[in-house]
């Protein structure tokens, strides 16, 4: 049997590798991983859903041999399916939704070896950037109570910064990945536009801005999620050219000298706080210690132009999916059935029309022109993960009346990710850093498109240089 301790110091490879030799089984790692949760799970509130059976029948029935044979993993509850199982999405809503097949990214999980035993938090349709639905209630940083873990995969951020599960499938519209990762100093990789399946049911995420991954303890754990993922489905809508070696072939590689463009202003025009700016500067420097050449940078788009363009994108798919929902149920929807923040992003969904949403889409594709001609002069860009720091609970709060009293936080969160679902590059939060309050601030690179290895490269190489902030345990 596993220690507690020792279960939570490995991350995912490490603890399959265990199971390979012999030295401990999937039953006995599942039961540690059970018991945690146990322990953590109530003041914390992460995962909203155990599957404790689904888990422990596919022990039973035999794990495919994989990467990660008998690894614990939880999904997140926003848009994955796995049979037999609901997709609440955060709300009241879809709470029976219960799913008539696996997502084909699910079938690549369990293909893997991957033992999944329940589903995380997530805000009401993945809207937000702190996790704190109605639905389900606030999850909490397990750095610092009463704090955001991020969004809106902030439940699969808070299970492995816990220490609960080593790494977690985790969602990315505007920032959900990477934002979550930095409230709570872990891994969060955004892979390229079309790298990673979204269907069968549902082939796009908001017209391509979304994107799927995992939130990891450590570079590898997300190098080697993304070898048994990545790939085109039937009907996928985009595809990134497969990659020529392992990514897991990358996290270890020497890297040369490299060119990194720095941005500190943010894209949709938001304030940065102080801190934040200092401690990316000091990152800047750390890299420059490396042997890499940091030039600081502007980054000449229209703010107003960033803004709205992925609103606009985003809550018309939004509408399309609530449109859906009450042809489903027979009836219009009214503002009982979603949180106000919802239901006030649905009737400016209706007012979106169809010119609006082209006239939005030719510009992210101007915006991502101008990043590749930037990834031209740089091997990377790099700019702070969040603009803020992690955020007290109720700070961003969907229930408002008014939105003006949350939105300039909102558009802070997402000031350095959004954009990059624009344009559909890859992007990393990697933890260096921490807050004179305790809690991590992440720093984010940016690589060109497809180039999801070189963004494993240079993140392996601060992880093994010890520059990454952990949770010690």
């Amino acid at each position: 049997m596993i220690s507690k301790n020792e279960y939570s110091a490995l991350d995912g490879l490490g603890l399959a590798q265990l199971i390979a030799r012999g030295e401990v089984t999937a039953t006995e790692i599942l039961a540690t991983a059970q018991s945690l949760l146990a322990d953590k799970n109530p003041s914390l509130n992460a995962m909203v859903l155990t599957m404790d059976e689904h888990a422990l029948q596919a022990i039973d029935a035999g794990l495919p041999q994989g990467l990660f044979t008998g690894v614990p993993f939880a999904l997140k509850d926003l848009g994955m399916q796995y049979k037999g199982v609901v997709t609440s999405n955060g709300s009241q809503l879809f709470r029976d939704n219960v799913a008539v097949e696996d997502s084909t990214l699910v079938s690549r999980y369990k293909d893997a070896g991957l033992v999944i035993f329940g589903k995380s938090n997530t805000p009401e349709f993945g809207l937000a950037t702190t996790t704190e639905p109605a639905l389900f209630g606030p999850t909490h940083n397990p750095w610092k109570h009463g704090y955001s873990s991020g969004g809106s995969s902030g439940g699969a951020s808070a299970l492995v910064a816990a220490g609960i599960i080593p790494m977690a499938h985790a969602s990315d519209g505007g920032g959900s990945i990477r934002i979550p990762a930095s409230c709570c100093g872990l891994v969060g990789l955004k892979p390229s536009r079309g790298r990673v399946p979204l269907g069968p049911i549902q082939l796009e995420g908001w017209g391509g801005l979304s994107t799927t991954h995992a939130i990891t303890k450590s570079v590898r754990d997300s190098a080697a999620l993304l070898d048994i993922s990545a790939g085109p489905e039937l009907g996928s809508p985009y595809h990134t050219a497969t990659a020529i070696e392992p990514f897991q072939s990358w996290v270890n590689k020497p890297v040369s000298k490299q060119t990194i463009g720095l941005c500190l202003n943010t894209f949709n025009g938001a304030a940065v706080d102080p801190e934040v700016t200092q401690a990316t500067q000091a990152n800047a420097h750390k890299l420059e210690d490396l042997g890499h050449r940091v030039e600081l940078i502007t980054v000449d788009l229209n703010p107003d132009n960033v803004r709205e363009a992925h609103g606009m994108i985003a809550i018309s798919h939004l509408g399309a999916m609530l449109n859906a929902k009450a042809a489903e149920i027979g009836r219009p929807l009214t503002e009982h059935d979603i949180e106000l923040g919802s239901w006030q992003n649905y009737q400016y969904a209706k007012e979106i029309t169809a010119t609006n949403y082209a006239a939005a889409v030719a510009m992210i594709h101007q915006h991502g022109r101008a990043i590749d001609l930037l990834l031209e002069k740089f091997d990377y860009l790099m700019t702070p993960t969040m603009a803020c720091l992690p955020l007290a609970h109720g700070r961003i709060n969907m229930l408002a009346e008014d939105p003006s009293t949350y939105a300039p936080l909102l558009f802070q969160t997402l000031g350095f990710t959004a954009l990059f679902n624009d344009t559909g590059h890859p992007a990393i939060s990697v933890p260096m850093g921490l807050a004179e309050n305790g809690l991590p601030i992440g720093t984010q690179l940016i690589a060109g498109t497809g180039e999801e290895g070189k963004l494993l490269q240079l993140a392996g190489q601060i992880e093994a240089t010890g520059l990454f902030t952990r949770l010690q345990f």
